[in-house]
């Protein structure tokens, strides 16, 4: 099943995960600045899964089965998406209403030009402008630099990312080629 939600605006910014790349990563855990976060509000934002469950009470829209989203030249993938919706007079169905928060799990994988980065586990929460991607090994990267840890907490609106170790230490591994050229 097919469905275009043209109001859905949160998958531009599942996209800021990818951004950490560009900035330094330290021992424990790790803190970026982003600089040029962009997010697409308008542009639309295809969803297909093996199954829709809209489930129009409780305010969820349920893809289960090989999700995938499609927004400009950002994809993610996940087994199964809930998406929670604000509580209100629209109908899910009419792709007019505002989300709350969506959940991402069974397999995470984010794709935006030569960034990647996969989890088990991911959520979107929009008033605060948070991602969380998690999961025994989260792993960044961007051509030949890579970054793993086991939680990433990305603010939208500020830019800044974290990225936390998995009880012992964040692993990095940077190629100096990749480094932009002065």
């Amino acid at each position: 099943m097919v469905l275009n939600m043209p109001r859905v605006s949160c998958l531009s910014a599942v996209v800021v995960a990818a951004s950490l790349l560009a900035g330094p990563v330290f021992a424990q855990g790790a803190t970026s600045q982003m600089e040029g976060l962009k997010l697409s509000n308008d542009k639309p934002i295809q969803i297909e899964s093996d199954q829709l469950e809209l489930k129009e009470q409780e305010k969820t829209a349920i893809f289960k089965g090989n999700v995938s989203v499609l927004q400009g030249t950002t994809s993610l993938k996940a087994g199964n998406m809930v998406v929670h919706y604000k509580s209100g007079g629209q109908s899910m169905a009419a792709g007019n209403t505002d989300i709350e928060r969506i959940e991402l799990a069974d397999g995470v994988l984010l794709n935006s030009g030569t960034q990647q980065a996969t989890g088990d586990t991911g959520s979107f929460e929009m008033a605060s402008q948070v991602f969380i991607l998690q999961g025994k090994q989260v792993v960044l990267s961007d051509k030949e630099n890579v970054f793993v840890g086991c939680k990433l907490t990305v603010h939208a609106n500020t830019g800044e990312a974290h990225l936390e170790a998995c009880g012992g230490r964040v692993r990095i591994q940077l190629d100096p080629k990749s480094q932009k050229k002065q």
